[in-house]
Parts: C-alpha cells; structure tokens; sequence
C-alpha cells in the first residue's frame, strides 16, 4: 500500500473549527501577518511543527498516573535514565525541559568568543544558541543539499572534506562537531551511517569532541534501513545504537520522535562534561533528576522513546508525509526530493518567482495558506535565516527558500492530507496573483517568531 493504515486507534478527538475568508483576513492583518501570532483555536490543519504536538499513546498517558514528583532522585528519572543508555549507549543522563534548554547549556558550556561550531545545517534555535555564546554556527552541507529537485538519498549529509580542511585551518577554534539527524533546514532529509561513520572518523584525528542533534533520530535510522545498503536485516534500534556509537554524546528535543508534548535530554559519555552541565542545569532548570519536568513528564518521555522506534508506527508516519509530497508534487508543486521523514518542504523561490527573496516568497505562500485554507505551515528561507553584513548593512539570503509543512504524529488522518494538497494546488494555480512582504518590526535574534510585515 502506498500509504498503510494507521497502526492506532483513535480513542479521544479534538474538535477542530473552520472559519471564513473575512475571519482570516483580519486576524493576519491584527497579527502583522506573522503566522506564529494567528490563535491556534482559529487553525483549521496546524502544520506550524512536529514539536509537542503529537498524538500520546495510552501507554504513555497511563504512565503519567505514576509520576513521582520527589525534588530528588525520582523513580521516573530512572526510568528515563536506563530508556536513554539502551537507545544510545550513553552513560550520562541529564534531562531538560526541551531542547533549547539543552543548546543553550551545552553552547554556554563550550563556547567562547570567537569559536566555530560546525554542522550538515543548523536549525533555528541551535544557530541562535551558538551566536549567543560568541561562536560562528558554521554551515557544511554537501553540494547535493542545495538542489531542492534533486532525488538523492542521503541529502542530509555533511561535507566531510570540508570539515577535514576546516579543522586543518582551525582546529583551536572549534569546541565541538555537531550533527543534525534528520537535517531540518535542509528539507528534513536522512544523513547516512556512512557520513556520519566518516565525521566521527575526522573528530577522532583531530581529536575533537562529535555530537549528535538527535530529535528525529528514529526517522534517520529508519530511512538508514531504508535507503543504505547493508542495513536492511537490521532493526532500527541496532541501527540507533550503532550511529550513537560513533559520536560523543547528543542532545533531543524529546517532543518530536519521542512523541511527547514536553522534555529532552542531554546524553554523553564524558563525565567532566557532564558534571559542568549539571551544575548549570541547577542554576536555570532544577535539580538533575527532573531537569525542569515534571516527574509524569520524565515518564512519558521514557515510553515515548520506547514507541518512536517502533517499526510498524514509522512506516506509517514517513509513508503519510511521503503521500503528501507526492501528492503536491503530481500537481506540479516544487517539493524538495526526496520527501523528508517529519514533513514536506516547498521549494518557494520556484514556486512564486516573481517574489524576489528581500520580499519574502515563502513568507507569501504561508500568508496565503492560511487566508485560503485555514492552515498554518512555517517559513525556512529569507525571514528567519537571512543576515545582514555588519559592516555594509547588505543581506545575505540563504541558499534554500524554503516552506515546511511539518506533520504533527499520529494527529491528523489521511483526509486532512487531501485537504492539504488540494488547497496549496490551488493556491499554486493562481500563484501569480501573490505578493511579497517587507518587514516593519524586527527583533534582533530569532526573528521570525515575533516580527510584523506589510504586505505590497
């Protein structure tokens, strides 16, 4: 089947409204046609992010009945703590709230003024983190990532010599390596274990610290399975084990393939590093065995965990997003190929090229996603990666301009894929009659979650 059944039931149902033309309109003008600012209850198909907002299990909610909310030494952060080490190999556990907390103690802790972190791509929030602390977020994707139509398998991957003559030049200046599996700004694309085999290969000559952004590592080890010779008779967890082998520890945002609404984690093998960590932790978060959570949150991201590798459960949920890429694709939209594991990504720039990038073309599609059909995606491309030269006050826009439509896990059903598909096919009918936005309030970082636009 090209797109297998769930393999749930659905127990509990939220009810979901639609609203008018005229509703939408005025509340994106009232929102200075910044998405993120649209109330969710006026949404009609939230496809914003794949963060907190999947469907939990009866499983996972049965086990918020045994939280244990002790300060210290809570019996669900042991539960956690025992998942982790036989998901990752790892010894040193530390949960946070989610993974932004987690950035922001492992860069505080490493970084200085002038240092480089390396990545295949990183995300928003890591990016933010890392420029925070002093340090330069340095991009390495290969070449391969930055043609939205090419049909490559492992698009997610970093460019490995790059890294190699990276360190060569500035080894002193670089406090760790980090990964990002599945590559997020790239289109949610898989990196390969060979890649990852190679970067961890590289860390080791020059002797520096490697580690994994892990939030959607089950999708990765599963399009491993899928796509990478060699690994077809292997079960995803063996496949995680042996991709968490090669590197020095991770981070997870536990809110996307841990399929939880809160929480994440800090895990490594170093135990100076993480004694530093902990310390910090309980300055900003609490004590290290609850981290800012909940001790029914600790246990639901402990099942969650478990449930992310499930076989049977990730078949169904790339198939889904697979089948609404497939299906934009068939109409003519331009995806980015091959489909991602969380969601589906429109090649904007293609998509609206009478929009030049200082107007925002993905900004435009997600305003008109919203005033046509109700549903909500996020800009990836000018608005939230662009930056201006500090010294000439020229913009320097991102290679990829893209739109994502990140698919909640195991919350909407096939018939919300058709109305989806349908609205943007429509939407890409009458492309021409889109226009670009300019900015009128911006912050200085991050500023894509709280900037307001004009229309033109």
């Amino acid at each position: 089947m090209k797109f297998p059944a769930e393999p749930f039931k659905i127990k509990v149902v939220e009810r979901i409204k639609t609203t008018t033309r005229k509703t939408r309109e005025k509340l994106l003008k009232e929102a200075g046609f910044n998405i993120f600012d649209i109330p969710a209850e006026a949404i009609y198909v939230d496809l914003l992010t794949d963060s907190g907002t999947a469907a939990m299990s009866d499983n996972q909610w049965a086990g918020l009945m045994i939280g244990d909310e002790s300060y210290a030494g809570s019996k669900n952060y042991y539960r956690l703590e025992k998942t982790v080490r036989e998901v990752t190999g790892y010894e040193f556990v530390i949960p946070t709230h989610q993974g932004r907390v987690a950035e922001n103690l492992l860069f505080s802790t490493v970084c200085k003024s002038g240092m480089i972190v390396p990545n295949n791509t990183h995300f928003d929030t890591t990016r933010a983190n890392v420029k925070a602390n002093g340090a330069k977020a340095m991009d390495l994707p290969i070449a391969q990532a930055l043609d939205p139509a090419l049909d490559y398998p492992f698009k997610g991957n970093m460019d490995v010599k790059a890294l190699d003559k990276l360190l060569e030049r500035d080894r002193s200046k670089v406090p760790m390596v980090t990964c990002t599996v599945t590559n997020n700004s790239a289109g949610g694309q898989p990196v390969s274990m060979q890649n990852i085999r190679e970067i961890s290969d590289v860390c080791k000559r020059w002797k520096v610290p490697f580690f994994l952004d892990c939030a959607r590592f089950a999708e990765n080890c599963y399009f491993i399975r899928e796509r990478e010779s060699g690994y077809d008779k292997k079960s995803v967890k063996e496949i995680a084990l042996e991709m968490f082998s090669y590197a020095d520890g991770c981070w997870m945002s536990a809110k996307k393939d841990a399929l939880v609404n809160i929480g994440g984690f800090l895990a490594m093998n170093d135990g100076e590093l993480a004694s530093l960590l902990k310390q910090k932790l309980i300055l900003i978060e609490g004590f290290p065995t609850y981290g800012g959570l909940a001790g029914r949150d600790l246990e639901a991201v402990a099942r969650g965990l478990i449930e992310g590798l499930d076989e049977d459960y990730l078949h169904y949920r790339t198939a889904q997003v697979k089948y609404l890429g497939e299906s934009l694709d068939r109409g003519g939209v331009p995806v980015v190929k091959p489909i991602g594991g969380h969601a589906v990504f429109i090649d904007a720039l293609t998509f609206a090229p009478h929009i030049p990038q200082s107007q925002f073309p993905g900004q435009a599609l997600i305003v008109n996603m919203y005033r046509e059909a109700g549903i909500r995606g996020v800009e990836i491309g000018s608005l939230m990666f662009a930056e201006k030269d500090p010294d000439t006050g020229e913009a320097h826009y991102p290679d990829l301009e893209l739109v994502r439509l990140a698919i909640p896990r195991r919350v909407y059903t096939t018939m919300h894929m058709h109305y989806v598909a349908e609205s943007i096919l429509k939407i890409f009918h009458e492309r021409e009659k889109m226009r670009g936005f300019e900015l009128i309030y911006e912050a200085p970082v991050l500023r894509h979650f709280t900037c307001r636009l004009k229309e033109l």
